[in-house]
């Protein structure tokens, strides 16, 4: 599998950083300026920022003021790196182990999640990305990829910063089962309508605060589509 464009941004962030172009406390150019210096789509560059965030090495803020954009925040360097050789070995993981995993961590956060009663205002985008889902004429590439995002960003809101780099690294490993199962599976449209509620019941429960649901509920959802297909 080729790299992933965002993967070969976060190794140019990093080797800027690294050389004393880029400094901790300091902003990172904007999206447009990122993309131009590296040559990428923006898409591209925002992922890339997702990620370092999601790993605690930036922080980013909204608006125009002072606060505006990402701020470098930690030394990337040995995360970045050990995080993008995680990326590479995950590829060669068993798929059950890759399910186990996220069993254990998914149930946690989610858990921990509805414990801390999350305001909607951090639940938003999550819902922006369950909205996007929606879409019927949405190509099956873009749902797995929303799909895994969702899950991602679910592990988030756990407000643990490890969680939130190891399922971060483990993106593109569920991402690649997951295709793999739907590339061989006979009804993908019943399969769509299925994921789409259980993963609005999962965040319901999330926003309910009711850890117990919403761990039984990812739970069932991972291993229920883990069963339905037979990957791996």
């Amino acid at each position: 599998m080729a790299t992933r464009t965002y993967q070969e941004v976060l190794r140019r962030i990093e080797a800027d950083l690294a050389d004393g172009r880029l400094d901790v406390g300091g902003r990172l150019p904007g999206e447009r300026a990122l993309a131009e210096r590296y040559g990428v789509s923006r898409s591209s560059v925002r992922e890339a920022i997702r990620v370092l965030e999601a790993m605690g090495l930036i922080r980013t803020g909204v608006g125009s003021g002072p606060d505006a954009g990402a701020t470098v925040i930690a030394d990337p360097a040995a995360p970045i790196g050990a995080a993008l050789r995680w990326h590479l070995a995950s590829r060669h993981l068993p798929v059950a182990d890759i399910v186990g995993t996220r069993v254990l961590i998914e149930s946690w956060a989610v858990g921990e999640a509805a414990v801390r009663e999350v305001a909607d205002a951090d639940l938003a985008p999550i819902v922006d990305l369950l909205d996007e889902m929606d879409r019927p004429d949405l190509p099956v590439a873009d749902f797995l990829n929303l799909d895994t995002r969702f899950h991602v960003a679910l592990a988030q809101l756990a407000g643990n910063a490890v969680i939130a780099a190891v399922m971060t690294a483990m993106r593109e490993a569920i991402e690649q089962y997951v295709t793999a199962a739907v590339d061989g599976y006979p009804d993908w449209s019943g399969m769509a309508d299925r994921l789409r509620a259980e993963h609005r019941g999962i965040l319901e429960s999330v926003r309910d605060g009711d850890p117990g649901l919403a761990s039984e509920r990812v739970v069932a959802h991972i291993q229920g589509f883990y069963g339905a297909t037979g990957v791996g």
